[in-house]
């Protein structure tokens, strides 16, 4: 288990909190595999009835810890990132989040798979994808035409608009937007918890009908995505818009036309 999540269990709920907040709770490979790991465990105790995803008050995730990215790039679906998404695809029970301040690349992709999502007002939701040199991931380019157009979903994954957690919330991305950061995981925790007084096995079964259409064309969106990105991370513009990242310059793509 990484020394940068924290497990907190209280009756019928698990709490699976990122914990890095000197890196803005930047995801590594081991946290990646933490997290897959805590889900896989969850899925199959029965004394947990729902999971709540958070970071800290101020920040979710600022996404993928970049200099852990160039050091070991996922290849392939056994890749620490790919167990994640994975473990959190086939997760049965409900899956909520509350989300403040940043939440960057996976750390908005990953909201599409949860139940229930709370933001912040203030939170700032971008996949700046493209503007790295890679690709959507994790189904956001399936998903997220269908939920809000091509034409809005063009702004947020080819151009990697941010946008904010009262957007989220008028969109369809999240149920709610909340003042701060304290509200809101106080509503989400409010939400988890009200699955204790419910049927177990009929919120199971009901979760799984309603993710069922489309459920195996998601599934290959997300392998053939992860083939895809997993590939992007070699390519001569990943590797500048990457580099430039780390020397914090601007990225110079025009050698690259």
């Amino acid at each position: 288990m990484s020394e940068h999540l924290q497990i907190e269990r209280e009756t019928g709920l698990l709490t699976l909190r990122m914990n890095r907040p000197d890196k803005k709770n930047a995801l590594t490979r081991a946290m990646y595999s933490g997290m897959a790991e805590v889900l896989k465990q969850a899925d199959q105790d029965s004394s947990v009835r729902a999971v709540l995803i958070t970071g800290g008050a101020t920040c979710f995730t600022s996404g993928n810890d970049v200099a852990d990215f160039i050091q070991a790039p996922p290849s392939g679906l056994n890749s620490e990132v790919f167990q994640f998404m994975q473990a959190l695809f086939e997760f049965s029970k409900p899956v909520v989040a509350a989300v403040s301040g940043p939440a960057v690349g996976i750390g908005t992709t990953l909201l599409l798979h949860c139940d229930l999502v709370y933001v912040s007002r203030d939170a700032t939701l971008k996949m700046p994808f493209v503007n790295l040199g890679l690709c959507p991931e994790y189904g956001s380019s399936l998903i997220l035409p269908r939920l809000l157009g091509h034409a809005r979903a063009a702004e947020l994954l080819l151009l990697g608009q941010s946008f904010s957690g009262e957007q989220a919330a008028a969109w369809g991305i999240a149920n709610q937007a909340l003042e701060n950061g304290a509200a809101t995981l106080a509503r989400a925790r409010e939400m988890a918890l009200r699955f204790q007084q419910l049927p177990p096995s009929a919120v199971t079964d009901s979760k799984r009908l309603m993710r069922a259409p489309g459920r195996e064309e998601l599934r290959q969106v997300i392998e053939d995505e992860g083939a895809l990105f997993g590939q992007r991370l070699r390519s001569p513009e990943a590797i500048e818009a990457l580099t430039a990242f780390m020397q914090r310059r601007a990225p110079d793509f025009s050698r690259l036309a």
